[in-house]
């Protein structure tokens, strides 16, 4: 009888998740050598090849996705398990910019929850301001938020994991009337995306209107599907099929964003799940 290494088999999950082995790496805290051993030796073991490599990407073979359900019934009946002995319940309190989440969290979501079953996730989502204030107030365990380079400077004590552009999105083939100010849809205040996006206009002359205030990312991003305005966001978190029109508009060039993680997490399982929601908000 055959008797699977768990660890590789995390390994293998992971990778298909990220579609990278170097990310499934980070999010292990190891090297991308090591996974691709453990890989190597599972592929052995099982006498099966579970993945297509190239220079460029990674993809299941045949085998790996008729493999990969399996894999993940095992790696949650482990946790299961353990579990089952644990005294305590175990709970990890995240908050999300609104800027950062984006239509690819239900997946987000499903990733952390196979890589850890046992693990009680309360998300929060909101503004970058709102979330260091909850933060501070040690109602959250870790955040991740964004920084506007032109607004302000990031606080110490942060890891800073990404940059992201914030484009100028509109529906395609939406064009502003002649003559009248940019119809715009903005977040209500104290949005900074909103703060940095207004002045960056002011700054240029352009006359614009608000013709329509949300009150998160989604209310906005739906403003622009429906052909009501332009609007400053990430690509990441817009309603699919938006175009970036600033430059066929001659809109400013609006500076990247930040994204910065502030932690207090220090329990090792924890710690990993941070991993492994950093490198797939960096695949998104």
């Amino acid at each position: 009888m055959k008797v699977l290494d768990l660890d590789a088999v995390r390994a293998f999950v992971l990778v298909a998740d990220l579609r990278s082995f170097t990310r499934a790496a980070d999010s292990l805290d190891t090297t991308q050598s090591a996974v691709s051993l453990k890989l190597k030796r599972l592929e052995a073991h099982l006498g099966k090849p579970l993945l297509e490599r190239t220079p460029r990407s990674v993809r299941l073979s045949a085998e790996g996705s008729a493999f990969l359900d399996a894999a993940r019934d095992l790696l949650s009946a482990h946790e299961r398990a353990l579990g089952s002995l644990a005294i305590e319940s175990r709970r990890l309190t995240l908050g999300l910019s609104e800027h950062v989440a984006g239509p690819e969290l239900p997946a987000l979501l499903a990733t952390l929850h196979r890589h850890d079953p046992g693990l009680v996730i309360e998300m929060h989502l909101g503004t970058s301001s709102v979330l260091l204030d909850q933060f501070d107030a040690r109602q959250l365990d870790a955040i991740i938020v964004r920084f506007e380079p032109d607004e302000e400077r990031p606080r110490d004590g942060g890891q800073w994991l990404f940059t992201e552009p914030i484009s100028w999105l509109a529906a395609p083939g939406w064009e502003p009337r002649a003559g009248e100010p940019l119809p715009l849809a903005v977040q209500t205040e104290p949005c900074k995306v909103r703060a940095v996006a207004l002045r960056a206009l002011e700054r240029e002359g352009i006359a614009w209107n608000e013709v329509f205030v949300g009150g998160g990312v989604a209310a906005a991003g739906a403003a622009v599907a429906a052909g009501l305005a332009v609007s400053a966001l990430a690509k990441r978190v817009a309603p699919r099929g938006l175009v970036d029109v600033g430059s066929r508009l001659g809109l400013p060039v609006l500076p990247d964003s930040h994204v910065v993680m502030y932690s207090r997490v220090r329990e090792p399982r924890g710690i990993e799940t941070l991993r492994v929601l950093i490198n797939a908000l960096k695949q998104g």
